[in-house]
């Protein structure tokens, strides 16, 4: 049995995302939580068993598995007739990992530090900055549509993720910009929203 701990319009709503894309609504519960909110709104939840009381946490016959980038790996190798990424195998296997390792190790620090308005030398050495951030993905979409190539995977479900949150930080270059239009042009972001109120509902 899958169930995912979701509070929605948190991050764990690009986990709801992922299941539209792989067509996987069906194989998943989704079990609503409360969560601390930036705004103080929202906190501890009994209900959720993430031992941090965060979201996304997915649980599969009573394994916990934490952190987005781990949850949509686990996702996408369970599911590889979704065709939603890579497979063991496949010669794309390494970038697409490392576009998720990347997600988690550079770029959600980098936004986060950024958007606090911290600054330290350690920072910029660990973690790089946002020129950093922009250069890489610049380099990776002059030469394709997306990510790993033609197709949308769950490596751009991750990465645009940020960018739906924050349109303003969104990089001022054409094709990140390009690149975070055509993530967003697709239904499944429309279904997610509209799926998320809906739980929200259940939430309230």
């Amino acid at each position: 049995m899958l169930t995912l701990y979701h509070a929605p319009n948190s991050r764990s709503s690009r986990i709801l995302r992922l299941l539209d894309e792989m067509d996987i609504r069906d194989r998943v519960e989704v079990r609503v939580v409360d969560i601390p909110r930036r705004d103080g709104s929202g906190g501890a939840d009994p209900a959720n068993p993430h031992p941090e009381g965060k979201v996304p946490l997915l649980v599969h016959d009573g394994v916990e598995i934490r952190e987005s980038n781990a949850i949509i790996l686990y996702l996408t190798d369970l599911f590889p007739q979704a065709g939603f990424a890579p497979v063991v195998g496949d010669p794309d296997r390494g970038r697409y990992l490392s576009w998720l390792a990347y997600y988690g190790n550079v770029v959600e620090p980098v936004l986060v530090i950024g958007f606090s308005g911290l600054t330290h030398p350690v920072f910029d050495v660990t973690f790089r900055g946002m020129a950093e951030v922009t250069a890489r993905l610049t380099e990776a979409l002059e030469a394709n549509p997306y990510l790993m190539g033609d197709r949308f995977t769950a490596a751009d479900l991750l990465l645009v993720s940020p960018f739906n949150w924050m349109p303003d930080g969104v990089p001022d270059v054409p094709v990140i910009r390009d690149w975070v239009a055509r993530c967003d042009a697709r239904e499944s972001l429309a279904r997610t929203a509209a799926w998320d109120a809906e739980l929200a509902k259940v939430e309230a």
